[in-house]
């Protein structure tokens, strides 16, 4: 499943624009891949970010994964309730388990993230 309206990465993390907030979460693939997420660790509050920084990093029964900031911007919003529920991410990887939110600084945030077809494309080459 990928949702037609999500914007993109090469890292797996997902993009949803709503006004000038920027929801962001890791794909299902990116979630199947990991496996079992059992911690996460999320981004500060207010914390500026830089379009591919590492700005946090979850935890699976496999292996640690760093996420990265597909978008650079403040951040808004943390999803508190991964803390406690970790996998979350994995049950619904596209709705409450996001991970956190942006305000972008760039009039275009979208412009170097991919549609859901061109993503599709590139996980399946």
């Amino acid at each position: 499943m990928t949702p037609e309206e999500l914007y993109y990465s090469q890292e797996h993390e997902w993009v949803r624009m709503d006004d000038d907030i920027a929801t962001i979460g890791i794909t299902d693939y990116a979630q199947e891949q990991l496996g079992d997420i059992v911690y996460v660790d999320l981004p500060t509050m207010g914390e500026s970010i830089e379009a591919g920084a590492v700005v946090g990093e979850l935890e699976s029964t496999k292996s640690v994964s760093e996420i990265f900031a597909p978008i650079a911007g403040e951040i808004v919003r943390v999803n508190e309730t991964l803390e406690a529920n970790p996998e979350q991410v994995n049950a619904d990887a596209f709705g409450e388990g996001w991970l956190f939110a942006v305000r972008p600084n760039d009039d275009d945030p979208t412009s170097a993230l991919m549609s859901a077809e061109a993503y599709v494309a590139f996980v399946n080459e």
